[in-house]
């Protein structure tokens, strides 16, 4: 029963209240809340009533017969797959390197490198226009080589034309590099006329193009690659290399402009600096066409900042394809850079292993890693290591059918 109220009127009854109800609910429409004051009831028992109706009864699932096998699938369900296509606005130049009689010079062929429209084995459906050239090193004067590189060409060591033709004709060189060490001033300062001597005998015993090194002297190696640039005119020799200190030197351009007259290409070395490389590159296009131009970016070896070596090539190469004319040239690694590091030919540890397997891997990992950067040119130095990189360049540039059964036949292999 309702209490009375504090005014001590009396309360409503239970009929009263549902005489009440109608004109309530007319007068409530529209509200949403109603605030009681100094309000009380008395309630009996309380019943909830929740509907189920909307609700569907849980239906155990029926156990399966213990004895029923799970069914296999009788096939893999099929999707295809379609590749991203990706055209890039920047291309590498192409660069061509060694002459041919028709060509003016005295090669057997010539080479061409760079052309690349994508980042290396970006894309199975554009694999690099001219495959990477392999070149092997050749020296004008004994120098100290670890024994695992000496002892395969110790016997034409004093013969630089007979270590040419023993680099192309037993161990398959592209390309061979002289190295003339002996005009170096601090070594045996020979003049620029032995240099041009020794690069015609080059020239007469192999037939494949040349890279000719100097000594590192800015002004010294201006005097001999214009001697030999005017020797061997017509040849499309690498000239290896012009820098920046050529410039400040004042020696950039007499070599610059040797090698245009005379048709040859140049090396822009720099290190491990792509604004330094842009630089001078801008600086040799006053003198020499871009086609005739090779960036030189600086290998480091395994161990001895080789990462940092491959970002600055990735860079250039991303940055060339996107646009960057400055830096849209072919690029070369020195792997025999590899060799500098003391773990790849120095007694260590047996576990290290052995150092005639350990010294070719160290420059074979130094050429795969800058490989797929897009290096287009490697200069390099022991037999094994040029099979092995010469097998994985094959074998990068084939596309076709995979072979799922024989995925695992790597486990077992044998070194």
């Amino acid at each position: 029963m309702a209490r009375k109220s504090p005014e001590n009127r009396p309360g409503l009854d239970a009929e009263q209240l549902f005489a009440l109800a109608p004109q309530l609910r007319e007068l409530l429409k529209g509200v949403h809340q109603i605030e009681l004051e100094q309000f009380s009831m008395e309630i009996g028992d309380l019943e909830l009533f929740i509907p189920t109706s909307s609700i569907a009864p849980a239906v155990p699932h029926p156990a399966a017969p213990l004895t029923q096998a799970p069914v296999r699938p009788a096939s893999l369900i099929r999707e295809s797959y379609t590749p991203a296509g990706f055209i890039f606005p920047g291309t590498i130049r192409e660069v061509r390197l060694g002459a041919t009689k028709s060509e003016g010079g005295s090669r057997s062929t010539s080479l061409t490198i760079g052309g690349a429209t994508t980042p290396a084995y970006f894309d199975l459906r554009h694999p690099p226009r001219h495959p990477p050239v392999i070149s092997l090193d050749v020296f004008d004067m004994p120098i100290t080589l670890p024994k695992v590189l000496r002892e395969n060409v110790a016997e034409v060591m004093e013969d630089p034309a007979e270590w040419a033709r023993m680099n192309v004709k037993k161990f398959g060189a592209d390309m061979v590099a002289i190295h003339l060490m002996s005009t170096d001033p601090l070594l045996r300062d020979a003049t620029p006329a032995a240099a041009v001597k020794t690069v015609e005998d080059v020239l007469q015993a192999v037939d494949v193009p040349l890279i000719i090194g100097g000594c590192g002297d800015p002004k010294k190696d201006a005097e001999v690659f214009s001697a030999v640039a005017e020797m061997a005119d017509g040849e499309r020799l690498l000239i290896n290399s012009v820098t920046l200190d050529m410039a400040e030197s004042k020696t950039l351009e007499r070599v610059a402009i040797a090698a245009r007259d005379h048709g040859h290409v140049l090396l822009a070395f720099t290190g491990l600096d792509l604004n330094n490389a842009k630089e001078l590159n801008r600086r040799l296009y006053e003198y020499i066409p871009p086609e005739q131009i090779v960036m030189d970016l600086t290998t480091v070896a395994l161990g001895y900042g080789l990462e940092y070596s491959f970002t600055i090539h990735e860079r250039a190469r991303y940055a060339a394809l996107m646009g960057d004319t400055e830096l849209a040239h072919p690029t070369i690694s020195a792997a025999t850079n590899a060799w500098a590091a003391r773990e790849a030919w120095m007694k260590i540890a047996p576990e290290y292993g052995p150092r005639e397997l350990r010294g070719p891997v160290w420059e074979t990992i130094n050429a795969l890693t800058l490989l797929l950067t897009g290096v287009d040119l490697f200069m390099m130095m022991h037999p094994a290591a040029v099979l092995t990189l010469r097998e994985i360049i094959s074998r990068l540039g084939k596309s076709g059918a995979a072979h799922p059964e024989q995925i695992a036949d790597w486990v077992g292999v044998r070194l």
